[in-house]
């Protein structure tokens, strides 16, 4: 992708309105939601680990 030049007399500079809190805490409780339902578990051993002499004979 280039680099686009600003027309002369155009500029591209978009000022956005400060978030309400409301705004604020529904986007925060949406990405809470995102992060939980789409993380991955953390995957844990099939076998356990064994240390030393815990072998088994």
């Amino acid at each position: 992708m280039g680099h686009i030049k600003e027309p002369k007399g155009v500029d591209f500079i978009i000022e956005s309105r400060p978030l309400t809190i409301a705004e604020e805490i529904a986007i925060s409780n949406h990405i809470k939601n995102y992060k939980l339902k789409n993380s991955k578990p953390i995957a844990k051993p099939k076998h356990p680990i064994r240390k030393g002499s815990e072998q088994l004979v």
